[in-house]
């Protein structure tokens, strides 16, 4: 039994007596999409609403509108529909009612789902004309980046920006299903206005009335999601939206999205299999399944076989050691390396050494100070080489295999399955790495609030270097798509961290001290980066396609043109004054 009010009076019973209700959608004027007319619905009456598509003819509307394409036919013996069609333009928008019906023999279109039918229209209404637009809405018609960011509300109707946003939706919808049905979780909406968290990206700052006085937008919901498990929520997730002032880092934005999880009483292994869990339940059938446990391994093992912290396990191509072939080895370059302390000769073994020779085809010789010996620089371009040789050595090596991967794919050799996903699971990274650029000083390696492995907890207050921390990484194809942590639980060990180890001011994180000491329980999270992950689903190019208003590389909007200039009036009760470069110039 349901109610609701139609024309002031009081419906009860079904939907058969609501005629507006027997529609598939109660809510929208169409009797159908223009996607899902078939042979069984021929002698039916419809109305369709859409965009014009192409105009074929004299005689056929393609209407489209997100789930695909109708053929409309104008009758010619209609006057009207016949005046009505030399007026139209692609990319108007009209509404078409009439009757659906089987194309004839011959004239049916495989290309098309729609392909068997056609409507043969009784009436067509423009709703809206349509301007010359920039470029066509067709997948096939090549357009710069910078153009379709500009004009992204015509981007946006292309199939597979459609297709992308839509299954974008679907995920989202099957992750909240899972976590809350399935595992108990709470979804709960955390600030964006905030204070500066230590270590990290660099945030961006929003100011207050208050003089001298800023917020700062979280680069994740980190601090709140750890205050949420001391609160007793037990278990807590959102899809946040994060914040992080990178500058110009390429298929890198500065607002992005990630499925953040917290849960009080786990350990490493409860969080990595809720994830497996979490994939595996929402990931599209038509993708293909995912087996379960995905594989995990070490940092070093990955360093050490990959050269790289996110292997793409998708092909071979391990670093092997022959530095032992070498010993006695009369070649001068390879001599120099083993004559210097920690130096080495690596090489990588190919599948198929048919291209490339026949046995170890790249011999690298590696000095301590990473740079690089090999034959196989002359197959790089200066830039390529320049860019390696500025990386340590393990990293260097773990690039140079990529190169040698996308080398051998460009002379024929299959090597990376395009349709396939290799999740992989990274544990047991270093808790803190020496700074960058600042001898004798320590940061993490991931977060201020990651706990070390238990094993290695006592070396945190003697050699703090040689701590593991309780951090795993997800790894998809090569790129990383979720990280997380067991965190520190007790006031007393975050303090040491954080104030003698990473010589941080406590007083700007004093309130999650306090809560740490208010009881915490044992807890431990992770972040998926939904707009990564998405991508490499649908192998977009860029994490770009598949958010339906990113900003460009620079951090622009290049449709609403922002960031945008504030007038000093606007500045006055922020008090806030802007100091112009000397030579300001304006960047197009």
């Amino acid at each position: 039994m349901f109610m609701l009010v139609c024309n002031d009076k009081l419906c009860r019973g079904n939907a058969t007596a609501i005629p507006w209700l027997q529609s598939s959608d109660i809510v929208s004027l169409r009797s159908h999409t223009c996607g899902e007319l078939r042979p069984e619905h021929a002698g039916e009456k419809v109305a369709l609403y859409g965009w014009v598509q192409y105009l074929r003819q004299d005689l056929f509307v393609i209407l489209r509108d997100y789930s695909g394409l109708t053929q409309v036919l104008i009758s010619q013996d209609d006057g009207s529909l016949k005046e009505k069609l030399g007026e139209l333009t692609v990319e108007s928008v009209v509404k078409v009612t009439g009757t659906v019906r089987r194309r004839p023999e011959g004239q049916e279109n495989t290309n098309m789902p729609t392909g068997d039918i056609e409507v043969l229209a009784e009436n067509l209404e423009v709703l809206n004309t349509c301007r010359k637009l920039p470029f066509e809405i067709k997948d096939f018609v090549k357009k710069s980046e910078a153009l379709r960011m500009q004009y992204r509300y015509l981007d946006l109707r292309s199939t597979r920006m459609q297709q992308n946003l839509r299954l974008r939706s679907q995920l989202s919808m099957r992750m909240r299903e899972y976590l809350c049905h399935q595992h108990g979780f709470v979804d709960v909406e955390t600030p964006t206005l905030f204070k500066r968290t230590p270590g990290g990206a660099k945030e961006f700052l929003v100011p207050s009335r208050e003089p001298g006085r800023f917020y700062s937008l979280p680069q994740s919901p980190q601090q709140f999601k750890q205050l949420l498990m001391v609160a007793g929520v037990d278990r807590y997730f959102q899809f946040a939206r994060c914040y992080r002032d990178e500058g110009s880092k390429p298929d890198r934005q500065p607002e992005f999205t990630q499925v953040d999880i917290e849960m009080s009483f786990v350990e490493q292994a409860g969080v990595m299999a809720l994830v497996e869990g979490l994939l595996q339940y929402s990931w599209p059938p038509e993708l293909g399944g995912l087996s379960q446990p995905f594989p995990c391994i070490t940092y070093s093992e990955a360093m050490r076989d990959y050269g790289s912290d996110k292997p793409d396990t998708r092909f071979h191509m391990k670093l092997v050691d022959i530095s032992e072939v070498f010993v006695n080895t009369k070649i001068e370059f390879l001599k120099s390396a083993l004559g210097q302390s920690e130096g080495s000769i690596q090489a990588i073994c190919v599948p198929d050494g048919g291209v490339w020779n026949n046995v170890f085809n790249f011999v690298l010789a590696v000095r301590p100070e990473g740079t690089l010996k090999s034959p196989l620089s002359k197959h790089l371009s200066p830039s390529d080489t320049e860019g390696l040789l500025g990386e340590t050595r393990r990293p260097l090596l773990g690039k140079l295999r990529l190169q040698c991967a996308e080398l051998l794919e460009a002379r024929g050799v299959a090597l990376r399955d395009p349709t396939a996903f290799h999740f992989l699971w990274v544990v047991d990274f270093p808790l803190f790495l020496p700074k960058e650029g600042e001898p004798g000083s320590l940061e993490s390696a991931h977060h201020p609030f990651t706990a070390p492995v238990a094993q290695d907890a006592h070396l945190v207050y003697t050699e703090p270097l040689q701590v593991r921390g309780q951090h795993y990484d997800l790894v998809l194809n090569g790129c990383e798509v979720g990280g997380g942590s067991i965190r520190i639980h007790k006031a007393a060990e975050q303090l040491h961290v954080l104030k003698n180890i990473l010589k941080e001011d406590v007083s700007v994180l004093s309130h999650l001290l306090e809560a740490l000491d208010s009881g915490a329980p044992p807890h431990g999270g992770i972040a998926l980066g939904l707009d990564r992950l998405i991508s490499l689903m649908v192998r977009a190019p860029s994490i770009r396609d598949v958010i339906a208003f990113p900003k460009s590389f620079r951090g622009h909007d290049l449709m609403s043109q922002a960031p945008d200039y504030v007038s000093e009036e606007d500045l006055k009760p922020y008090h806030i004054s802007v100091t112009w470069p000397p030579a300001k110039t304006e960047e197009k």
